[in-house]
C-alpha cells in the first residue's frame, strides 16, 4: 500500500496518523521530493476519472490556462500533475483493490 501526498498538507498528516494508529503498514511517497512518473498516472486514470484525480480548488489549477485546463480534463497533458503535484487531490491511497483520492475516514475503514 502507498500513500502519495505532500507532508505539510493536513489532509495527508490525518490520513497518515489514521493509517499508523491502525496499524497498516504503507510506504509514504511524498510526490513533491518525488515527481510522478507518467505511467503512473496513466495507470491511476485506468482506475479513476479524472475528474476523481484533478483537485481543481488548488492554486496549481487556477494558475493554468483555459486550453490546458481543457486538456488536462481530456486526459492530455498528464505531465501537468507530474509538474504541479498540487493538482492532484491529496492523499492519494493506492493499495491492489482501492485507488482513494482524498482522506474520508469511512472509505479508509472499509479497507480494513
Amino acid at each position: 500500500m502507498i500513500l502519495y501526498g505532500i507532508p505539510n498538507c493536513d489532509t495527508v498528516r490525518k490520513a497518515r496518523k489514521y493509517l499508523t494508529e491502525q496499524g497498516v503498514d504503507y510506504t509514504f511517497h511524498d510526490f513533491r521530493k518525488e515527481p510522478l512518473a507518467i505511467t503512473t498516472l496513466e495507470q491511476w486514470l485506468k482506475r479513476q476519472p479524472i475528474e476523481v484525480i484533478v483537485n481543481k480548488r488548488s492554486t496549481g489549477w487556477k494558475q493554468l490556462t483555459e486550453v490546458q485546463k481543457e486538456q488536462l480534463m481530456q486526459g492530455k497533458q498528464l505531465n501537468l500533475l507530474s509538474e504541479i503535484p498540487t493538482l492532484i487531490k491529496r492523499p492519494v491511497l493506492d493499495s491492489d483493490s482501492h485507488l482513494i483520492f482524498g482522506f474520508k475516514e469511512a472509505e479508509y475503514q472499509a479497507l480494513s
